[in-house]
């Protein structure tokens, strides 16, 4: 029976089954990353994650209102990109035009054109709510909840629920600005992925080491799987490294790949955030 207290960072993290419910997740967003790699490449860095869901959260919030024909307005999208300060107009107008280009969005419909009306596909709007059932699944397996059974239900939670998440999330600064290791790969292309990789194959039993062996074995077969710059990779690599996050057991590159115990916490402690946020939106729109 769950728990009817909310889900707070330090709740979370004491829990013992966070870090297989964790690798669950991981496991979970590795496989939509597998079956819709350019769809799942609008939140490959840092800065993409908070404008793609800042977008998404704006679409929601015209349905929730019963808005017949919702769109995104390129200008409030944009006014909310800079009272944000997420990104420059320019970053933000350009990765909109990249997502229509793709048919990530499409070209939506106004009265006047000169609104630049946007809205995310079909296929777009069913990636968004598999992020949030994977997530809301991760919260149910840890306090019994029943979040994902309700959405699966009444789908209506959705248009509420996420623009809730995106809010909580545009003002968390532990998500905003990430700290130290994990912030280094967030703003490498689909670090985020690779942070979930190299997490999935760590053993319960492993967690407490003081060097926590990863399943990465090379850099280049580990770039050529999620369609990376080797060169960037290697810097990456190398500068969280350098601040003692992760090491090799061998040759550099081309042997098991270590990391410390002080960075899988702070991995553990950035997922309970972003768990807890999502946690705080479902007790808004009574999804418990």
């Amino acid at each position: 029976m769950r728990d009817m207290m909310s889900l707070s960072v330090e709740k979370l993290l004491a829990n013992p089954d966070l870090h297989e419910a964790i690798r669950d997740q991981s496991r979970a967003l590795l496989q939509v990353n597998e079956e819709t790699p350019r769809l799942a490449a609008v939140f490959g860095t840092q800065q993409r994650w908070l404008l793609g869901h800042l977008a998404m959260g704006l679409y929601f919030s015209e349905v929730a209102r019963g808005n017949p024909d919702p769109v995104i307005l390129m200008a409030r999208y944009l006014e909310q990109v800079k009272t944000l300060d997420i990104s420059s107009v320019n970053t933000a107008d350009a990765f909109i035009k990249e997502m229509l280009v793709y048919g990530i969005a499409l070209n939506g419909q106004t009265s006047d054109r000169r609104n630049r009306p946007f809205v995310p596909a079909p296929q777009t709007i069913a990636a968004t709510r598999r992020w949030v059932l994977i997530h809301l699944a991760t919260l149910d397996r840890l306090d019994g909840g029943r979040r994902s059974e309700l959405l699966e239900t009444d789908d209506r939670y959705l248009a509420r629920l996420h623009p809730q998440i995106a809010t909580r999330a545009m003002s968390s600064s532990p998500l905003r600005t990430p700290t130290q290791t994990w912030s280094l790969f967030t703003w490498l292309n689909n670090g985020g992925i690779v942070m979930d990789w190299m997490m999935l194959g760590i053993e319960q039993a492993d967690a407490e080491l003081e060097r926590v062996p990863t399943r990465v074995r090379s850099v280049p077969e580990l770039a050529e799987t999620f369609r990376l710059s080797r060169t960037h990779l290697t810097r990456k690599l190398r500068e969280a490294e350098a601040i003692g996050s992760v090491g090799w057991e061998g040759s550099r590159g081309r042997s098991t790949l270590w990391v410390s115990r002080a960075f899988l916490h702070e991995y553990h402690t950035t997922q309970a955030v972003k768990l807890a946020v999502v946690d705080a939106a479902c007790e808004a729109v009574g999804l418990c």
